[in-house]
């Protein structure tokens, strides 16, 4: 019982730090998940985090694995109502007030703060990401050349994303 617990603290928490999206909690979900409680290893993480972007859907739905995973059908559901209850709730009083305050002279200047700070939240959690996942020169020069692609082109990023899982799995079938 003291899991599940803790598994609704760890997520509501998490789910406060979404800002900007989900990516911006990576970086305490690695330190709560992986080196505070000891729930899943850092590449166990990487997968299901991995398997969240893939599925369709909100990308992280995949804490629902994690909670399955640590405390079976019913850690998923604690872990669910967890990371969704808080910031649904939150974003619901954040909107009515907003609504309120459309001509409050200080508004522009807290989503222009809000914007930098979702930015950083996310260029944290990819660079805990790449520290994870880039472990070898395949992964780094797949990583660096879908970062090219993306910037430099208008290719659908899907085409990168299979590209690369087939050029991961032929790596791993030689291999």
């Amino acid at each position: 019982m003291k899991q599940l617990g803790d598994l609704a603290l760890v997520f509501a928490y998490l789910s406060l730090l979404t800002i900007g999206g989900g990516m911006a909690a990576f970086p305490a979900m690695k330190e709560l998940t992986v080196d505070v409680h000891h729930w899943l290893t850092f590449p166990e993480l990487l997968h299901f985090y991995s398997l969240g972007q893939l599925a369709p859907g909100p990308n992280m739905m995949m804490v629902a694995a994690v909670g399955a995973w640590v405390a079976g059908p019913l850690g998923a559901l604690v872990v669910l109502v967890a990371f969704l209850l808080p910031t649904g709730l939150l974003t619901f009083a954040v909107g009515r007030a907003w609504t309120r305050l459309a001509s409050w002279r200080w508004r522009p200047a807290i989503q222009h703060g809000l914007g930098a700070v979702a930015v950083g939240l996310v260029l944290a959690g990819a660079i805990i990401l790449a520290r994870g996942a880039l472990t070898g020169p395949l992964p780094v020069a797949l990583a660096g050349g879908v970062f090219a692609l993306l910037m430099f082109t208008r290719i659908n990023p899907a085409i990168p994303v299979v590209a690369c899982g087939l050029a991961g799995l032929a790596a791993f079938m030689t291999g």
